[in-house]
């Protein structure tokens, strides 16, 4: 690949290449009573500027070395379940193209990469059996990051089960959450020694909530009640296992915690009563996830709800549950609700959004900076949480490239500063947030829409699989830089 030097990276000719020029010019001249950014507006010292992509919406390599069938696969083939017709087989090829992706994220100044492991390479009928060859890529990958400067940080599970596993039953089937067990003891066993910060499962709502429930992802069902609430308990079940798995198999100094997205309610006026209310609803939307996970119990207000529909709870489930973490990490992109106070139970009343509401490319984004501040106030106020990540943030954008071949995602950017600006806030206001993964570092196979959506910082030819910065590559590095918003 060409070097990517310090001009390359900032994307560019024609009106790119003086942006970078400006860029250049305004870190190195001296400006008139310029002196530090307030101190209001940096993040902490340390604080954990990151990336992140998952295993099956990058790799490629589906039949390489021995992996087996995801539910993924499975689904794609389906007429008419993926916007596109496309699967995520191919992915843009990080499997091969890994040690370029490195490289973009050290040009980036990125000191943490957040990626996923897939299961079916090591397991390929979940259980059973080891693929003797299902480790070696990561084994590359993580030796690659570490000579770069970048730390490893390992998610277990992204939602790529082992086709295998669904077939006796998936996440409704406690096996499920006992095989995922064994898998991340193995995984633990032989990464442990140079990644020492694991995420068991991501987004157990979303791989729930959306293959279970609604059927627009994997595995494509939509349950009853009573079933949809025992996959619920089984994943939050796997989460506790794989917390488990992590302290009994990893080095010393070796931590872990979920990486979930919250759901977080906003107060629709800043006073004290609706910050409380937002507090409970936040609880309340989050009672078969995270709470639970944080907690050790439903709530009763989600119990009584569920009444003969609630999931079936064996001796010893809800400990193995709440298996203690060292920290939490959020998935955060869009606020889920906005309340305000009530007298009446349950103590809050959302409001509806409304259809003028902006949003960004993808119409289930809608922009609420703001969240960026709640979700990690909520959960250090709620749950006394003393580390927190924010594991996932990001947006689809308009991506088109110009005459020149650049993409100025202004769309993105404006996002992007808008979110970093309230999670400052919340770090100057005390909060423990520690560190920010945007996603994500390559544009990719986006699930139910295919490769119709771009989440990228760097914009995939996906014919010819070229790697191109786009505008807000420049501005996630000059944030890093900075240590503040830019």
């Amino acid at each position: 690949m060409p070097s990517l030097t310090r001009r390359a990276w900032m994307i560019g000719a024609g009106a790119t290449a003086i942006a970078a020029a400006a860029y250049e010019t305004a870190n190195t001249t001296p400006r008139p009573g310029a002196g530090a950014r307030p101190a209001r507006l940096q993040f902490p010292e340390g604080f954990l500027w990151g990336t992140a992509t998952s295993a099956y919406q990058v790799e490629g390599a589906a039949e390489t070395d021995g992996r087996g069938l995801s539910i993924w696969e499975a689904f794609a083939h389906q007429p008419g379940r993926i916007r596109d017709g496309s699967t995520g087989a191919a992915g843009v090829d990080h499997f091969h193209r890994y040690k370029e992706d490195v490289a973009l994220m050290k040009a980036l100044g990125v000191r943490a990469y957040r990626f996923s492991i897939a299961w079916p390479r090591v397991f390929p009928d979940g259980a059973g059996a080891v693929n003797p060859k299902g480790l070696d890529f990561y084994d590359r990958l993580v030796d690659t990051l570490l000579a770069s400067g970048i730390e490893p940080y390992a998610t277990l599970y992204h939602w790529d089960l082992p086709q295998a596993l669904q077939a006796r039953g998936g996440w409704e089937s406690r096996d499920t959450a006992e095989a995922f067990g064994a898998y991340a003891a193995h995984v633990v066993r032989r990464l442990g020694d140079r990644v020492r910060r694991f995420f068991p499962l991501n987004e157990i709502r979303a791989f729930i909530e959306e293959g279970y429930a609604s059927g627009i992802f994997a595995p494509g069902l939509s349950l009853p009640e009573a079933r949809l609430n025992q996959a619920r308990h089984h994943a939050v079940l796997a989460h506790g296992l794989g917390v488990q798995a992590v302290r009994a198999n990893g080095r010393a100094g070796t931590t872990v915690g979920p990486a979930e997205n919250i759901a977080t309610a906003l107060p629709s006026v800043e006073t004290d009563d609706n910050i409380r209310a937002a507090g409970i609803a936040t609880r309340e939307l989050n009672a078969p996830y995270l709470t639970v996970m944080l907690e050790g119990r439903y709530t009763d207000a989600w119990l009584a709800g569920q009444g003969a529909d609630a999931p079936r709870i064996a001796a010893g489930d809800l400990a193995i549950i709440s298996s203690k973490v060292d920290f939490v990490g959020l998935n955060v992109y869009t606020p889920s609700q906005y309340v305000l106070a009530s007298e009446a139970a349950p103590g809050f009343i959302a409001l509806p959004l409304q259809a003028s509401h902006p949003h960004m490319a993808s119409p289930w984004l809608k922009l609420g900076p703001e969240a960026l501040y709640w979700a990690p106030r909520h959960v250090q106020h709620l749950w006394g949480v003393k580390d927190i990540f924010i594991t996932e943030n990001g947006t689809s954008g308009a991506d088109e490239p110009a005459e020149d071949g650049t993409v100025y995602d202004l769309d993105r950017v404006m996002y992007l500063r808008n979110c970093l600006v309230h999670l400052q806030r919340a770090t100057a206001e005390g909060v423990p947030v520690r560190g920010y993964f945007l996603w994500s570092l390559l544009d990719n196979f986006e699930w139910a829409d295919g490769y119709a959506r771009r989440f990228g910082l760097v914009h995939v030819d996906f014919t010819t699989l070229k790697r191109t910065p786009k505008l807000s590559a420049a501005f996630y590095r000059a944030v890093i830089a900075r240590n503040a918003p830019a």
